[in-house]
């Protein structure tokens, strides 16, 4: 059986017409046509239903849909997992973290964790928090640190990883003195931070009239326009508590637009070798 005869069939499943799902996988239609003959063949049992258009699925098809989806999806998983076998024992900690913190939080507490957590060379990756939750997931790194809602913790993450909470921050409302009413500078859709903001107050922001004049997905970016009186920005604390207190910037809107945040470390649930499980007991340790 070859694997790329699942990818066919479920091409197929999707559309019920052999000439679209043809051209969607590339290849002629007698010959994709032959591929899901085989696959049948393989199974011994029929898969679709020939004599009405589109295409249906048998009582076979519909029980082997979900079935190709697993095996694709654990197939796809055992490269991550083949390297985290092969670096259960290397002494390399393997991070990812979203920009923001990158710069303003993880050097810190890295230097703090050194004593508890061991010595030793660390990896960081820095970038958006897709891209982290990517990376985790396919065992590229141990452990992501990023943002969350402060009440809801690991629901800030898309996929159900294993977290404690690290550190605490608020997202601040805040812009330069002169800058545009109404004018937004907003995140992209792959930031954490915008995650947390348009699930806190994104009706609310819509209402009120403001309008997105700048995206971008580095929290850095918008601190640099909101400093040039862009417009208004939510920000970590941590990022800006200094131009608050030299008042170059200026929290604005009511307390409620004030978002506390927290700061988490999320990992694999496998396990991971000696010294980044040592390295997780440290970072639970030292937040309690």
């Amino acid at each position: 059986m070859n694997l790329s005869w699942l990818e066919d069939f479920l091409a197929l499943a999707a559309s019920g017409h052999f000439s679209r799902a043809a051209e969607e996988r590339h290849m002629t239609q007698p010959a994709f046509g032959r591929r899901i003959r085989a696959l049948e063949e393989w199974l011994g049992a029929e898969l679709f239903d020939r004599s009405s258009q589109p295409a249906r699925l048998t009582a076979a098809g519909e029980w082997f849909r979900p079935q190709a989806v697993e095996v694709l999806a654990r197939v796809a998983r055992l490269p991550g997992e083949a390297r985290t076998v092969a670096q259960a024992g290397a002494a390399t900690l393997r991070l990812a973290a979203t920009h923001a913190l990158s710069f303003s939080f993880v050097p810190r507490w890295l230097q703090s964790l050194e004593r508890d957590a061991g010595g030793g060379p660390v990896r960081l990756v820095s970038d958006v928090l897709q891209r982290c939750e990517d990376l985790l997931a396919q065992g590229d790194v141990q452990f992501v640190v990023a943002h969350a809602p402060a009440r809801e913790g690991a629901a800030a993450v898309a996929r159900d990883f294993p977290s404690i909470p690290i550190g605490h921050d608020m997202l601040l409302p805040v812009q330069a003195r002169g800058a545009p009413d109404r004018a937004l500078l907003g995140f992209s859709d792959e930031s954490g931070l915008g995650r947390i903001v348009r699930r806190a107050l994104g009706a609310e922001l819509a209402a009120a009239g403001l309008q997105p004049v700048f995206t971008a997905h580095l929290a850095s970016v918008l601190k640099s326009m909101a400093l040039d009186a862009r417009g208004l920005a939510w920000l970590p604390e941590s990022l800006v508590r200094e131009e608050l207190g030299q008042d170059r910037l200026q929290v604005a809107g009511p307390a409620h637009w004030r978002i506390p945040i927290e700061i988490r470390l999320y990992r694999d649930p496998a396990p991971l070798g000696p010294r980044a499980e040592a390295f997780w007991q440290a970072a639970g340790a030292a937040a309690r």
